[in-house]
């Protein structure tokens, strides 16, 4: 089992003839990725990737002649919306846009419709999902993933890849590890991913990587306590930032309160989460917490 994506899931790649969408769809099928499909509107009849995937010019096509039911997207922000739409309409189930810098006006009009349609958005803005030696979609590097039981859940992309190093360093695998995105409108929570891990059968215990900036690492560590049965451990990025400083991704804005590292280390802590003050103790602390 594992979250999301599994060996079974059929990708459909929208942007796939751009330079970033052939490089990573190359990657995603290294990996072993069923990449089925591509869309770049204008290109459709080509084949992409050295004869490897059909390019069409509609995600309607696209669905109806390879079945997919999984979309990446890497277009140009302002394109990023119409997209993530695009897909939603066309029915599939779950959508992953990498694309960073999309409008937050453009991201309230899709999340709307997105929602009415029942379709799962993961991102944008985010590093995609990788369920380990199955199914990789998005950037995140395939190789330093290790099967295994635990979840990762971050905010951050290059924290994700530092949080899995951490835990293979002491022997612990993943069974999913996903970057939601740090924007301030998103299409999974950290509560809507933390469910999924819970209901996970295969899942352990969950690794969680929050930052400045906003509620949802709060509202996250009072589901935990309520609702969670495995093991988290936590960490906050962004502890030594200056009140009201933007930190990298654009929801990470600390207005005073309990947005800031360290009232959300406190909360997290209240709430039983294991919180490591480095990054460095997300292994070693992960371990305890399953020998326990």
């Amino acid at each position: 089992m594992s979250i999301l994506v599994d060996k079974n899931s059929r990708v459909m790649v929208q942007g796939i003839t751009g330079s970033e969408g052939s490089f990573h769809t190359a990657q995603m099928l290294d990996y072993g990725t069923n990449v089925v499909s591509g869309v770049t509107p204008g290109k459709g009849g080509q084949i992409a990737l050295d004869g490897k995937v059909p390019v069409f010019n509609s995600v309607k096509e696209a669905k109806l002649e390879t079945n997919a039911n999984v979309s990446i997207i890497f277009v140009p922000p302002q394109f990023a919306t119409e997209a993530i739409i695009e897909a939603s309409d066309a029915g599939l189930e779950l959508v992953v846009c990498i694309t960073e810098g999309v409008p937050i006006h453009d991201m309230v009009k899709a999340k709307r419709i997105i929602d009415q349609k029942g379709t799962r958005l993961v991102g944008p803005n985010c590093p995609g999902i990788i369920t380990v030696d199955e199914c990789k979609i998005g950037i995140m590097p395939g190789f330093i993933c290790k099967k295994g039981n635990i979840g990762v859940l971050s905010k951050s992309g290059t924290l994700t890849y530092e949080a899995i190093g951490q835990l293979v360093n002491v022997g612990l695998g993943q069974t999913t590890a996903i970057g939601i995105g740090g924007d301030p409108i998103i299409g999974t929570t950290m509560i809507d991913a933390l469910k999924l891990f819970e209901a996970d059968p295969e899942t352990a215990g969950v690794v969680l990587i929050g930052e400045i900036g906003g509620q949802m690492e709060n509202d996250s560590a009072r589901w935990v306590k309520e609702n969670m049965s495995k093991p988290v451990v936590g960490f906050i990025a962004g502890q030594t930032a200056p009140p009201g400083r933007r930190m990298g991704h654009a929801g990470a804005i600390v207005s005073g309160g309990d947005d800031t590292a360290e009232a959300k280390m406190r909360i997290m802590t209240e709430c039983g989460i294991t919180v490591c003050e480095s990054v460095a103790e997300i292994g070693n602390k992960m371990k305890a917490k399953l020998n326990n």
